[in-house]
C-alpha cells in the first residue's frame, strides 16, 4: 500500500511540475509564444522597410544637384538651345553641316560665357511652331529662333530683352497683280506654320486663302513654285530672298507694326532669363551683334539698310 501511496504521490508531483512549466503566469499555452513572435515579425517589417528605403535613397554623393537652372546647365555640361536650321541668314545650316547665323552664332557665345567654351552648346532643330512646345517640356534651355515677341507668347513663355526688331510684310509675284494690302483679298498667301505672319492674316483676313507650310524653306519654294500669290513672314527674311529672286517685290505697306524678336526660356524660368539679359548687355560693349551682323545680314541686305533698323544692341529698344 505504502508503494502505491508513494507511486501516486511522485506521479501527482511530476504532473504539477509538467503543468506550471507550461502555464507561466497563468496564460493558456502557446499565447506567450504567439506574442513573442508578433514581436518579432514586427521588428523585421520594420527592418525590411528600412532596408527598402535605404535601396531607394540617393547613393552618397550622387544625391540631386542643388541650385536653380543655371547650376543644372553646369551640371550637364551643355547649353541646349532650339535653333532654326532654314532661315538664312539668321539661323541655318551651312554647306559643312555647321550651324551658323546671327542667332546661332549669338547662342554660340552665351555657351562659352555660361560654360567657358562655345562647343558645349547642343543645337536642336525647332519649327516656328514647336518652339514655345520644346521650352515647356525641357526638351530645350532656351530658344533662339528668331521668334517675334507677342501678348499672347508672353503668356506661355517668358522672353528676355530683345536682339532684334522686325515687321511682318507680304512678298508677292509681280504677276500676281497684287500692289496694296487691300489686293490680297481672295488671294492665296503662303505662310509658315506658328508665325506671326499665320496668327496675323488668320485673324485679320478671313477673306484670304492660307496656304500653310511647316518650314520657310518649304514656303520659299512654294512661293518660286507658283503655289501662292504671295509669301507673308518677318521683312528682312523676304528683302533677302527678293534680292536674290527677280520677279518679286516685297509690298510696302506693314501687316504689323514693327515689333521686338528675343530669345525665350520656359515659363517662370527667371534666372536663366536674367543672365541672358545681363549678357546683352555685356555684349553691346563690344558691339557683338553689329559684328554678327557685318558678317550675316549685311551681305543679304546690302549695304544701304541701317543695321539698326534690324539689331537690338544691349536688349534696350530706342
Amino acid at each position: 500500500m505504502r508503494k502505491r501511496f508513494f507511486l501516486a504521490l511522485i506521479l501527482t508531483i511530476f504532473m504539477g511540475l509538467l503543468v506550471g512549466c507550461g502555464n507561466s503566469g497563468n496564460q493558456p499555452a502557446g499565447e506567450s509564444t504567439g506574442a513573442a513572435a508578433q514581436t518579432d515579425n514586427s521588428e523585421t517589417k520594420n527592418a525590411e522597410t528600412k532596408n527598402a528605403e535605404t535601396k531607394n535613397a540617393e547613393p552618397a554623393g550622387e544625391a540631386p544637384a542643388e541650385g536653380g537652372a543655371i547650376q543644372k546647365i553646369k551640371d550637364r555640361g551643355k547649353l541646349i538651345v532650339g535653333v532654326f536650321s532654314d532661315k538664312p541668314p539668321f539661323g541655318y545650316v551651312d554647306e559643312k553641316g555647321d550651324f551658323v547665323g546671327l542667332d546661332n552664332e549669338l547662342a554660340k557665345r552665351f555657351a562659352k560665357d555660361l560654360l567657358g567654351d562655345e562647343s558645349k552648346i547642343e543645337f536642336v532643330t525647332v519649327e516656328p511652331a514647336s518652339r514655345i512646345p520644346y521650352l515647356q517640356s525641357d526638351k530645350v534651355d532656351l530658344i533662339v529662333a528668331n521668334m517675334t515677341v507677342t501678348e499672347e507668347r508672353k503668356q506661355a513663355v517668358d522672353f528676355t530683352n530683345p536682339n532684334l526688331k522686325v515687321a511682318t510684310q507680304v512678298i508677292v509675284s509681280d504677276k500676281s497683280g497684287i500692289k496694296t494690302l487691300a489686293d490680297l483679298k481672295g488671294k492665296k498667301i503662303i505662310v509658315t506654320k506658328g508665325t506671326t505672319a499665320d496668327l496675323y492674316l488668320t485673324e485679320n483676313y478671313p477673306d484670304v486663302e492660307l496656304v500653310k507650310y511647316e518650314k520657310n524653306t518649304e514656303s520659299l519654294q512654294a512661293l518660286a513654285d507658283g503655289r501662292g500669290d504671295g509669301y507673308a513672314q518677318d521683312n528682312f527674311i523676304l528683302f533677302a530672298w527678293a534680292k536674290k529672286n527677280p520677279g518679286f517685290t516685297v509690298v510696302p505697306e506693314k501687316l504689323e507694326k514693327e515689333a521686338p524678336i528675343a530669345p525665350a526660356v520656359k515659363k517662370g524660368n527667371t534666372e536663366l532669363r536674367d543672365w541672358v539679359n545681363q549678357e546683352l548687355e555685356l555684349l553691346a560693349k563690344e558691339k557683338f551683334l553689329l559684328g554678327l551682323y557685318d558678317k550675316y545680314v549685311k551681305p543679304e541686305l546690302g549695304p544701304d539698310v541701317d543695321p539698326y533698323d534690324v539689331i537690338v544692341e544691349g536688349g534696350t529698344l530706342v
